[in-house]
């Protein structure tokens, strides 16, 4: 019965991390290579995320630099990045590949901040359909006579516990998402 409670446990942190990586590649005004690490350039014809084939860094708050590792590679690194739908303008001085981060305006915040609520969402969906497979599985233990009904009960109850403290934790996450949006 435990093995239910861990089950649901890993389940919902998974929607949770999910929920995080969604929340790293949403841009905000200040530089972070999350936003280009998931980009993938044509190296030599086979597609490869740009981390593996260069160092990515953030000197200050507005600039990430890239730095290929093969000269080669400059070309396919900067094409991947006007590509993506970021609307980033990688500028290379022959040495590095720097990228300015726009601030953003407040229209384009609140759109956002919208991304982020829409991917709240899903993973609070995600954290429910978890509940709902538990309580399930509760429930044909008890009909099959493998638990009595007081135990489904107390572990229907934990898995609701279980389920309110993770979207709570999804609300907190948002909150604190929303705060770095907003913030000029």
């Amino acid at each position: 019965m435990h093995a239910v409670i861990e089950d649901g446990k890993k389940r919902m942190a998974g929607a949770l991390s999910s929920l995080a990586k969604e929340f790293a590649r949403l841009r905000t005004g200040r530089a972070s290579v999350s936003l280009i690490e998931p980009i993938m350039a044509d190296y030599y014809g086979t597609p490869t995320a740009i981390s593996q084939i260069a160092s990515l860094s953030v000197p200050d708050a507005r600039t990430i630099t890239i730095q290929p590792w093969d000269k080669a590679a400059f070309g396919a690194v900067e094409k991947a990045i006007l590509k993506s739908d970021l609307g980033l303008n990688p500028v290379n001085d022959g040495k590095m590949i720097r990228i300015s981060i726009p601030p953003l305006t407040e229209e384009r915040r609140k759109d956002l901040v919208k991304v982020a609520k829409k991917f709240t969402e899903e993973a609070k969906v995600a954290v429910r359909n978890v509940r709902r497979d538990l309580n399930e599985l509760l429930k044909k233990l008890h009909k099959d006579k493998d638990i009595t009904e007081d135990e489904q009960r107390r572990l229907t109850e934990d898995v609701q516990k279980l389920t309110d403290e993770t979207i709570k934790k999804c609300d907190e996450i948002f909150a604190a998402k929303e705060k770095d949006i907003l913030e000029l």
